[in-house]
């Protein structure tokens, strides 16, 4: 995994705490990862052929949109914490990605939230996006986000 954040390594080592090889990127004032620092990360990662390489990009809907790090499917997560404005908010991140993770599904009866709303707006950027609906904190959805994975991947 190659963790990209302005600063700071807090992520990445959440990430080493679950065994999973990961190198940190950070930007400093940069908003984006670039395919420079891509490039450098996966020479010293060195994964092993048909491995599945997962960039997290830093943490933004405008910036990391414009910007081809060489990957094969772009995923956009949103909090349903957010707002279902998103897509309409911040479009070219919609528009360049092909799926859409919504996330933190178990606070649904807590917010005035609307899913179906989201992706009447997700469907008017990008008719072709596909979603997941799933919590990171319970688990659920997360045997159709692999699923997604294992359909889209060539090992």
């Amino acid at each position: 995994m190659i963790e990209g954040d302005q600063q700071t390594t807090l992520d990445a080592k959440r990430i080493k705490e679950t065994g999973a090889p990961v190198l940190q990127i950070n930007t400093g004032s940069g908003c984006h990862l670039d395919a420079e620092m891509i490039n450098n990360a996966v020479k010293e990662l060195n994964p092993p052929g048909n491995s599945l390489l997962m960039i997290e990009n830093v943490g933004n809907l405008v910036c990391p949109a414009l910007f081809d790090l060489g990957e094969n499917f772009r995923v956009v997560i949103v909090s349903v914490t957010e707002g279902e404005d998103k897509p309409l908010k911040y479009p070219q991140m919609f528009m360049s990605s092909h799926l859409c993770l919504i996330n933190k599904t178990d606070l649904l009866p807590h917010l005035d939230f609307s899913v179906s709303l989201l992706k009447n707006y997700l469907n008017r950027v990008n008719p072709q996006m596909e979603c997941i609906e799933l919590s990171a904190k319970t688990g659920e959805g997360f045997d159709v986000w692999i699923r997604w994975l294992e359909n889209k991947i060539e090992f």
